[in-house]
């Protein structure tokens, strides 16, 4: 009888590995397909900035370095035509101790400070009038908007002859309604008013459009709403139309305030700064200092601190607009009640 022993296993024979033709043909595809999608990605990129080099070379030209050099002439002594030297902070500090430079900044404020709710007040009325289904309505907006259009160098030209102190057109007007001649331009207590009235006259044209466009996009089912609940016009206004409005709103505010700070080519024109530097503002007082007196380094300080008051402005309305974006409408109680439920009943 012959014994076994325990059986060895046989080894088996590796199969043969066959690749699959179809998904060794899909992947030689999609890698021919990826490096297609490179290729044509370079070239759309190539395409885009030749046509945007130009202006990019134009901006970074006209932009960018004359803001570098702008403020690096800051900090320098500089006439633009002799070579200057380095003086640091000192220029900044000159402006804090200069009496024409804190005059220039209170006459900006105060044309700021005026003309801003002014111009946003006036031009909210007068869209609110002309928001409406009357005859010739077309006719008034444009009248209202044409001023918007002129130059403010032909503002300032036209204005000069109506409030000439000798032949002008409103010392005329004056005389006949039994009135003191004014000096109105050479008064350095009405040269500031005067030039509001004719920054206002141009500018509220541009609130009164921007404000039509706004009421336009104000929903209707709201308005209908807030009148079935008893509202009177009034409350619609405050509670409906004006929440609606506070986008366009805060905008105007940061558009009519740079404005303001910026005003120049209307001074120029009428008063050059004038009389006894009553009408001198902040830009101005950069333009006198720079081209005049041939300090640039000092009025590119005046410069920096103008565009540092401007970026605040924008900040501070940013996070206002944010915050207001964050809390949203506040409700009148828990319960959903409106606010016109109790004028309903």
């Amino acid at each position: 009888m012959r014994t076994t022993g325990p059986r060895t296993p046989r080894p088996r024979t590796p199969r043969p590995l066959t690749l699959d033709p179809d998904r060794t043909l899909d992947r030689d595809r999609d890698r021919a397909a990826r490096a297609a999608r490179r290729r044509r990605a370079r070239g759309e990129a190539v395409t885009a900035w030749a046509f945007i080099g130009p202006a990019v070379l134009v901006i970074i030209g006209l932009g960018v370095v004359p803001l570098l050099w702008s403020l690096l002439l800051s900090f320098r002594a500089d006439d633009l035509v002799t070579p200057g030297r380095w003086v640091g902070l000192d220029n900044y500090r000159a402006l804090g101790e200069d009496p024409a430079f804190r005059t220039a900044v209170r006459n900006t404020l105060i044309y700021a400070g005026v003309y801003v709710p002014v111009s946003l007040a006036a031009g909210l009325g007068l869209a609110l009038a002309l928001n409406r289904r009357i005859r010739l309505v077309g006719l008034y907006r444009t009248l209202v908007f044409v001023p918007f259009v002129v130059s403010a160098t032909a503002q300032g030209v036209l204005f000069a002859f109506i409030f000439d102190p000798d032949f002008g057109v409103a010392n005329a007007l004056l005389h006949h309604i039994g009135i003191s001649p004014q000096g109105f331009l050479d008064d350095p207590g009405q040269a500031l008013a005067v030039l509001l009235l004719i920054s206002l006259w141009s500018g509220i044209g541009f609130c009164v459009i921007v404000y039509l466009a706004a009421l336009q996009d104000v929903p209707a089912e709201l308005v209908e709403s807030a009148r079935l609940d008893g509202a009177n016009p009034r409350q619609v206004l405050r509670h409906v139309t004006l929440p609606s409005l506070t986008p366009v709103t805060v905008f105007l505010v940061l558009w009519q305030f740079i404005t303001a700070l910026q005003v120049f080519d209307l001074v120029y024109v009428t008063t050059k700064g004038g009389p006894l530097g009553a009408t001198t503002v902040i830009v101005y007082f950069v333009w006198e200092q720079a081209f005049q007196n041939f300090t640039a380094g000092y009025g590119a300080a005046a410069a920096y601190v103008l565009a540092v008051g401007l970026i605040a402005a924008a900040i501070v309305l940013r996070l206002y607009q944010r915050h207001r974006r964050r809390t949203g409408p506040s409700q009148v109680d828990g319960k959903g009640v409106g606010p016109f439920e109790g004028a309903s009943r």
